[in-house]
């Protein structure tokens, strides 16, 4: 029997990298990078950028070790083509960053959404904005530069380091079509006025004509600068009332007055016995801001935001310290006749009027006697009667009841109708809609991964740009994965294998690289095969995302 040869044989550990370089393809990464920049090198940009991006989602290496982590790896496969690691030197990735600013990062990265947009239909009616900070090691002394590297406030609590913004636009709940690298100190207000001022044309690329979505974002947004370019270019828009606005309390203590709420019930995907999910309810009205009138919509959270019932606790108690005070300060001996003690009971109980205590007065009547001692038989009798209050101190449980139902209260505000030529605009809908707003939140927690930022001296903001760029594409690749995890769960109603050998309804990326770790691809010159077949686990996966298995085998 004749033995293999086994010094021909390669190992290559894929894990999940060949289903992201297949979604890669589909939205024609390579070939679009290719079209819009315009080099000389040997190695193509394309090419340079996927390369990256299969680093990125591989375990965030460090871009100056990508020469050394594609030594083990199988870069036909991988990359669509054969590829020296030593072609991912230094020189070569600074001069693919550099190319990659010169020809328009946001340019790139919305040729790219408009690829997928197309390709995996998504839903772009409604869209969602944000910004955060990322803070960045060095000194970044480049004022006249594109980018301003600076001090700002930074969302990271770091204000010791130097950041940058990046701003999103979101759609379908939280695949980026718009993002962009902003000035450290570059004010959320004034980039959702930027955004907005951009949109309709923006937006026209896409076949959309104005009014045709929604706008979301958090309450920075509202300013009436923002508000009047919203009403001028017929942008229909949801954000958050901020609780400064004298326009927020006033309806939020119409809506407990009134206490007409309209129930929602809870609104998350999943809950625990340690974690029970959040009951809405809600109550429609109107806002006015500088003479225009919006809809406003106030929602009450049974689970009230701790900090908020620790400050209402500390009200409380600050409440009867003071009412303490006030009656030590008047009573602090007997009166010497009973009107002076009814002018003082009436005095405290005005002071109570205006706390969150009720307070119970009583006058008690304290005899004084003389020092003679009485004879035998002899009645005492007291010489004068003195005054004293006896205040008792209780919870005003109405009016402490309605200051927690006021905390566990925030205000929605939109231009949006109840009801369109489209669909039924709840109060309920809003929030559900509003709610899609925390997927851009765990995006930002994707871009700001240390290991890829802080480990990486970029000297030249222009770098800094198409680093984000890169994460950027990244980030949309990831989520592409994971919308069409979810949507083959809700559209064909099977679940698919998530923690502890349980069946989940809410698949995420992460949860699938985990189920295919250690994938390893036997190489014999140009043929490869999979050292085993995969599992049930990775099949149905596999199907879920409508990959073909061949991918992991075939360039």
């Amino acid at each position: 029997m004749e033995i293999p040869n086994t010094e021909k044989w390669r190992f290559t550990d894929v894990r999940f990298l060949p289903i992201f370089k297949e979604y890669a393809k589909r939205i024609n990464l390579v070939e679009t990078i290719n079209a819009m920049v315009d080099t000389q090198m040997e190695l193509s940009i394309g090419d340079t950028v996927l390369a990256m991006i299969i680093d990125t989602l591989s375990g965030r290496t460090p871009l100056y070790r990508l020469e050394e982590s594609f030594k083990g790896m199988d870069t036909e496969l991988l990359l669509g083509k054969t590829i020296a690691p030593g072609q991912f030197n230094d020189t070569n990735l600074g001069r693919a960053m550099d190319q990659l600013f010169h020809a328009g990062t946001h340019k790139i990265f919305s040729q790219l959404s408009q690829n997928a947009i197309g390709c995996f239909k998504l839903d772009t009616r409604y869209h969602h904005f944000d910004t955060t900070s990322v803070s960045v090691f060095g000194d970044y002394d480049h004022p006249d530069q594109p980018l301003n590297i600076t001090y700002g406030y930074s969302k990271a609590k770091r204000p010791d380091l130097k950041q940058f913004m990046v701003s999103m636009l979101c759609v379908d709940r939280n695949i980026p079509i718009i993002g962009k690298t902003q000035d450290g100190n570059a004010s959320d207000k004034t980039l959702n006025n930027e955004l907005l001022s951009n949109i309709s044309a923006h937006m026209a690329e896409y076949g959309f004509s104005p009014g045709a979505s929604i706008y979301v974002a958090d309450s920075a947004f509202v300013i009436t600068d923002n508000l009047t370019v919203a009403d001028k270019n017929g942008i229909r828009f949801l954000s958050r009332l901020p609780a400064n606005f004298s326009e927020c309390k006033r309806v939020i203590s119409e809506a407990v007055l009134a206490d007409d709420w309209q129930d929602i019930g809870v609104l998350a995907e999943s809950q625990s016995e340690k974690r029970p999910a959040a009951i809405y309810r809600h109550f429609d009205t109107t806002v006015t801001i500088e003479d225009t009138c919006y809809r406003a919509i106030v929602v009450h959270s049974n689970a009230n935001d701790k900090r908020r019932q620790k400050r209402i606790d500390r009200i409380i108690k600050n409440s009867k310290d003071e009412l303490e005070k006030t009656i030590k300060n008047m009573v602090s001996q007997p009166f010497k006749c009973r009107p002076d003690a009814e002018i003082a009971a009436e005095k405290l109980a005005k002071a109570a009027e205006t706390s969150l205590h009720k307070m119970r007065v009583d006058i008690a009547e304290i005899p004084k006697y003389g020092k003679r001692r009485p004879k035998t038989g002899e009645v005492r009798k007291p010489q004068r009667i003195e005054y004293d209050l006896k205040v008792t101190i209780e919870d005003d449980s109405e009016k402490i009841e309605k200051l927690r139902l006021d905390a566990g209260c925030f205000v929605l505000i939109t231009n949006v109708p109840i009801q369109d030529k489209d669909q039924n605009w709840s109060g309920a809908e809003l929030l559900r809609l509003y709610k899609e707003q925390d997927g851009i939140e765990k995006n930002f927690g994707f871009l700001k991964d240390p290991a890829i930022v802080n480990a990486i001296f970029l000297k030249k903001p222009q770098r800094v740009e198409a680093l984000g760029l890169v994460l950027l594409i990244s980030l949309l690749l990831w989520r592409l994965v994971e919308r069409n995890l979810k949507l083959y769960v809700k559209n064909t109603g099977n679940l698919l294998p998530g923690w502890k050998k349980q069946l989940t309804r809410t698949p995420t990326s992460f949860m699938m690289t985990t189920k295919f770790l250690n994938i390893l691809i036997i190489t014999v010159g140009k043929q490869r095969k999979l050292a085993k077949p995969f599992n049930k686990t990775q099949l149905q996966y596999l199907e879920a995302l409508e990959v073909n298995p061949k991918c992991f085998v075939s360039p």
